[in-house]
């Protein structure tokens, strides 16, 4: 007899799908700024200088107020040195004199030759030259080269990681599919055309 009954099983379908772990690095960067201070030329110079002072040739000439009364004064102070000495000498003289000689006529004579000798000569003017100085001239030479700056900006690497990932998908639920394969239940069974009756009697 064949079975009634036909039974199928469909099995459960899963799909999976994986993803790996990544670690992935970012390079840095790094970025340089040039900046550009110019140097020079410097020159300074000085030229000699001269310094003349003509201070005293011009008292010599024509002398200030307070030098004229300066020389007035040396030359009161000479006039009574060499009238003290006059007076010594013509003194000497009156103790040497004898009886009958003239003292007053040598006296005259003494005085007109000094006036004489004081009277007569050269003199030159000025007296005195100015003084010179001078300073020497200076050249001072600065040079100064161009300077260049750098200015480094670096970002530095990055890690960065990304985790794995398992991922399941249900492409076939599992089915049980129960197929009837006989043929027609007849009831009662007599009704069955092609029924055949059973001797049960022994």
């Amino acid at each position: 007899m064949k079975p009634l009954i036909e039974i199928t099983t469909i099995p459960i379908q899963i799909e999976m799908k994986t993803t790996n772990a990544r670690l992935e690095y970012a390079r840095g960067t790094a970025e340089m700024e040039i900046s550009r201070d110019e140097g020079g030329l410097s020159i300074k110079s000085r030229s000699t200088r001269i310094n003349i002072d003509t201070y005293e040739a011009r008292n010599s000439v024509s002398p200030t107020l307070a030098r004229r009364l300066e020389q007035d004064a040396q030359k009161g102070q000479q006039a009574a040195y060499q009238a003290t000495s006059t007076y010594v000498d013509q003194g000497q003289m009156m103790m040497k004199t004898k009886w009958g000689e003239e003292v007053i006529t040598q006296f005259a004579e003494q005085a007109m030759m000094k006036n004489v000798k004081l009277g007569v000569g050269m003199d030159f003017l000025p007296k005195v030259g100015p003084e010179i100085t001078w300073d020497p001239g200076e050249m001072n030479i600065r040079y100064e080269m161009d300077k260049l700056n750098f200015d480094w900006k670096i970002n530095k690497g990055d890690f960065q990681f990304t985790p794995g990932d398992i991922e399941f998908t249900v492409t076939q639920k599992p089915e049980v599919i129960i197929k009837y394969v006989g043929g027609p239940i007849y009831v009662p069974p007599s009704a069955d055309p092609n029924y055949e009756s059973v001797d049960v009697r022994a």
